[in-house]
Order: structure tokens, then C-alpha cells, then sequence
């Protein structure tokens, strides 16, 4: 092993120039801990905000930031059973807690690694990690979704809705889901039962009409603003709303009392147990990663510029990173 490695550096807040490509120190692994060789990272909102600076107080600089890996063990520590070296793992960092995924290697604590899934791809289970981990606080932990349950999930392309689509359909929910017309065929393949073009159609009329006015038990909130200050007004008695944007606005809830309804504020905590009921479900064929592009680490910058316009590409899914390799594909611009 060589002491140095590749990684892609925050050296300032701002926008996708802001990253370097640097020679780093490979960090040292402590007893409760694992080095990984990381063959893939994926991109999250979160991650052009914290290079934004959205949580400058969370992030010395300079910074390696990222927080999805997928990739294989290279060296454990000395009180680590549960791994060898050699094994396919994949997780996402500790957030605000050390370095991230922009790098060729990444140390971290063995509880928050998990098995990948054997039949994923690096690319396709680092595009899990953080977005399978919030899906299933969201639905599983907070709303406690149950079958036969309705739930309307914002924004079912994006990199959670995909994720959060396949998780329903396998708990046994009825799905509905907004999307561009475009892209209806798309997320009726990942199991939504309903779409609403959201462009065209005022959904709180369309849940309404989808639901004999009886309204959904359960809405999934990726995408703020008025989407939560309407989600009172598409709620059944007794409903839940789970959101995992933060909140800049003020927000006028009195018609969420009127509802008895219980509100649910998502910043993931990561967890190996997690990842081990995600992979259950991935094995199994029930869930799969949905991938828009792919960029090598070197272009991390233009990666980020993809994620954060992403209403000007066709983007589906997830932007993912070759970090052992050098693959591209991109997504079509929207003319």
C-alpha cells in the first residue's frame, strides 16, 4: 500500500470549480475500524450544498466531502470480526464527522459498514447507500407504512423517489407519484400505481379524484416549499408526512391539526442495520438503483453541475462516480 492517494478536495465554498484534485494521505485505520478501496461514490443534494457552504459551521476546510461508497475492504482493524480483507462493502460516511467518499480510499467505523448486495454493481450500490438509508427512516422507521396503505411520493425520478417507489411497492402500499408526462412510463416501471403530471394537474384535485376523497395515509416530501404546506390539504385523518427538506420559510399547518396528522423530519442517521434490509430487499429483486449518469472522479466538478441543474437534462436516478475506473455517460440536455 502506498501512503497517498487520489481525492477530490473542497478547498473553498462555492461553486463546481471549487473542487481540486489533490495527492492526499491515506488515513490511518484505528481498532474499530475498516479501509475500504473505493470503487464507487454517488451524488446527493446534500453534497453541492455542503460545497455551497449551506453548512459551512459542520465543514472545515479543506474538506474531502461525499457521502455514498461502495468498494472493497483492504485492510481491518484489530478488534474487527465481523470483516476481512477483501470484502465487497458499501455505506455512507459518518456526515459532519471526517472525511468523505471523494477519494480513492476511505477509513470508517466498521458499524456503519454493510455487506454489498451481490447482485449490484459498485456503481449501482453506491447509489444506494444514503438515499436507501433515508427511504427507509422515512417509510419504515417514521411513517411506519403498512400494506395496503396509500402514499404519494414527490418527485419519483429523483434520486430518493426511485429509491422510495420500489420500497412501498415492496411493503405492499398503493403508490402514487408526480412526475413530468415524460416520465410516467419510467416510474409505472419501478411500481408506482398512479402518476400525476404535476405540470399540468393540481395534485391535491388529483388525490382527491385518485382517492374518493378520502385522501393518502402517508406523504413523502423530497422536493419543499408548498409541498408541505399543501400536504394537510391531501392527508387522510390520522395521515403522515415525512419530509427530508429542511424548511426556509415559515409554514402554515393549521390545516394539519384539523387532520390529527403527525409531521416527521428526516436527516438520516446511518446504521449497518439498515443497509442489511435494504440488501435484503435488493437481493430478493424487489429494489434496484436507478442511475443517470456517470463521471470519473477527476470530472467531480461537472458531476455536481449535472446534479444541481438537473431540470435542464433527461436525468433519471442517480449521478454516480467511477472512482476505479474512468466511465462516462451522460444524460441528453433538455433543449
Amino acid at each position: 500500500m502506498t501512503d497517498q492517494m487520489k481525492a477530490v478536495v473542497l478547498a473553498r465554498f462555492g461553486g463546481p470549480d471549487a473542487f481540486e484534485l489533490h495527492d492526499v494521505s491515506v488515513p490511518k485505520v484505528g481498532p474499530r475500524q475498516v479501509r475500504v478501496r473505493v470503487h464507487a461514490t454517488a451524488l446527493n443534494p446534500l453534497d453541492y450544498q455542503v460545497r455551497r457552504g449551506d453548512y459551512a459551521d459542520y465543514v472545515p476546510l479543506p474538506a474531502i466531502t461525499g457521502h455514498d461508497i461502495s468498494g472493497v475492504i483492504e485492510e481491518v482493524g484489530s478488534h474487527v470480526t465481523e470483516f476481512r480483507v477483501g470484502d465487497e462493502v458499501y455505506y455512507t460516511p459518518q456526515i459532519f464527522g471526517g472525511p468523505g467518499s471523494y477519494a480513492e480510499q476511505h477509513v470508517a467505523d466498521v458499524d456503519l459498514v454493510g455487506r454489498k448486495p451481490e447482485n449490484l454493481s459498485h456503481l449501482e450500490a453506491a447509489s444506494l447507500t444514503l438515499v436507501g438509508g433515508t427511504v427507509w427512516e422515512a417509510l419504515v422507521t417514521r411513517a411506519q407504512l403498512t400494506v395496503g396503505e396509500t402514499i404519494l411520493i414527490h418527485g419519483g425520478t429523483g434520486g430518493v423517489g426511485t429509491i422510495a417507489i420500489q420500497v412501498a411497492k415492496a411493503m405492499g402500499a398503493r403508490v402514487i407519484t408526480t412526475a413530468k408526462a415524460g416520465d410516467h412510463e419510467f416510474v409505472r416501471s419501478l411500481g408506482s400505481d398512479e402518476v400525476i403530471d404535476y405540470t399540468s394537474t393540481d395534485y391535491v384535485d388529483a388525490v382527491a379524484e385518485l382517492t374518493g376523497g378520502e385522501g393518502v395515509e402517508v406523504v413523502f416530501d423530497t422536493i419543499g416549499g408548498d409541498t408541505l404546506t399543501k400536504s394537510p390539504l391531501i392527508l387522510a385523518d390520522f395521515g403522515r408526512v415525512v419530509s427530508i427538506v429542511d424548511i426556509a420559510q415559515p409554514q402554515n399547518l393549521i390545516e394539519a391539526w384539523g387532520k390529527n396528522a403527525a409531521y416527521h423530519f428526516v436527516f438520516t442517521r446511518q446504521n449497518r442495520g439498515k443497509l442489511d434490509a435494504l440488501t435484503s430487499l435488493v437481493e430478493r429483486g424487489l429494489v434496484k438503483p436507478v442511475i443517470g449518469a456517470t463521471l470519473p472522479l477527476a470530472r467531480m466538478g461537472e458531476a455536481h453541475e449535472l446534479l444541481e441543474n438537473r431540470g435542464s437534462y433527461a436525468l433519471r436516478g442517480k449521478v454516480a462516480i467511477d472512482v476505479a475506473g474512468d466511465t462516462v455517460a451522460l444524460p441528453p440536455r433538455i433543449s
